[in-house]
């Protein structure tokens, strides 16, 4: 089951004492044991796995898959295609 690591965000930032356009991905997490096909629903969950003593899972194991959304911008008039 994949989880959220990252919310989106959009918002203005001064930088340089100018306004910036600052768009954060959301990034969502899913952690797998290509072992035993368990997913984990936090890093924590899969740390415990691995550091439980009667458990073989080994970090090596866990394998992490990263799905990163990019929020479509319209960055200005020229922009074609975005």
């Amino acid at each position: 089951m994949p989880f959220i690591e990252q919310e989106a965000k959009d918002e203005i930032q001064k930088i340089d004492g100018k306004d910036v356009r600052v768009i954060t991905p959301e990034v969502e997490v899913t952690l797998t044991n290509t072992e035993t096909g368990q997913e984990y629903m936090s890093d924590k969950e899969a740390d415990d796995d691995v550091d439980h003593p009667e458990t073989t899972t080994k970090r090596e194991h866990i394998k992490r898959d990263v799905h990163v959304k990019v929020k479509q911008v319209v960055l200005g008039a020229e922009t074609k295609g975005l």
